[in-house]
């Protein structure tokens, strides 16, 4: 039997020695179980979920653009590639720092539940659906979404490109389509099973066969009726959102589908500029939205 050397036996230990050691962090230098290193930049920095949407944002601040004009094509575009968990159906809250004046503004973009449904009226749907609570979908949850008149706000006040602009990469990645990645296609696979048997497009929108087959990893996707409601806000700005043809066909759908939102909700709509509420945490003063947002929980 072939025994190894000393200095071999040597050299093993001592390299289960360093195994033992090193299954104990993750990293060589730095914290322990940060997970990744820290990404320096000099000139700018965008931060997403998704590597596609994140080359948006670099190149909107290479073309010129203000941090706000890089996060709304961010926005826009993750609403087209993670729909799972973006979208311009939903709200926005922005807290923005304006380095020449030294301060902080915050934006409340989330939108008011339809003038039509009263607390009476809301009680008495929750009691022919049997529950105490308001369900997760169909129409008694819908409020106005905020987004796209936030956008406007933020782009009103910190935009140096136009609207269009900052939308662009994602009216063409819609048209021409992008790889679907394994996160999004694996939550993206419970959409028709939640979504199948409630009123609307979602299936002819978010399948591939119009039938319930979501994308798998690596599939490109295109979605051109998002597209076309982009552009729509790029040329005409918000009101093409809340007091357009956009506006005129959720009313249409609300009232054939028993929805409570109407065209009016939407002309209403304006986002809240806030002042930020903040707290003194080990040294470092910490600032997020006031309520109605979840800020004030992590204060």
């Amino acid at each position: 039997m072939h025994r190894p050397t000393p200095f071999v036996a040597v050299f093993l230990i001592a390299c289960c020695a360093a195994n033992v050691s090193l299954a104990q962090i993750d990293r060589i230098t730095g914290k322990n179980f940060a997970t990744r290193s820290e990404v320096l930049a000099r000139h700018g920095m965008v931060c997403t979920s998704v590597p596609a949407a994140t080359q948006v944002g670099l190149d909107i601040l290479k073309r010129g653009g203000s941090a706000v004009d890089a996060a709304i094509a961010t926005n826009a575009t993750l609403g087209l590639m993670e729909p799972v968990s973006n979208g311009i159906g939903g709200d926005l809250f922005a807290i923005v720092y304006s380095a020449k004046e030294n301060k902080l503004y915050g934006i409340n973009g989330s939108g008011r539940s339809p003038l039509g449904l009263s607390y009476e009226q809301m009680k008495s749907e929750l009691a022919k659906l049997k529950r105490e609570t308001i369900p997760p979908t169909g129409m008694l949850p819908i409020s106005v979404p905020g987004t796209v008149d936030a956008w406007a706000e933020l782009h009103k006040k910190f935009g140096k490109l136009k609207l269009g602009d900052d939308l662009a990469p994602a009216i063409r990645y819609a048209e021409e389509g992008f790889p679907v990645t394994e996160l999004i296609a694996y939550y993206w696979a419970f959409g028709p099973r939640i979504y199948k048997g409630l009123p609307g497009a979602f299936l002819e929108t978010y399948t591939l066969d119009g039938k319930g087959r979501t994308p798998a990893k690596g599939d490109v996707f295109k979605n051109p009726a998002l597209a076309k409601t982009l552009r729509l806000i790029g040329e005409k700005g918000r009101d093409a959102f809340y007091r357009g043809e956009i506006a005129d066909k959720i009313d249409m759908f609300m009232r054939e589908n028993g929805g409570f939102l109407r065209k009016a909700d939407f002309e209403k709509h304006t986002s809240t500029w806030v002042e930020p509420v903040s707290t003194n945490y080990r040294g470092y003063d910490v600032f997020e939205l006031p309520p109605n947002g979840q800020g004030i929980a992590t204060l």
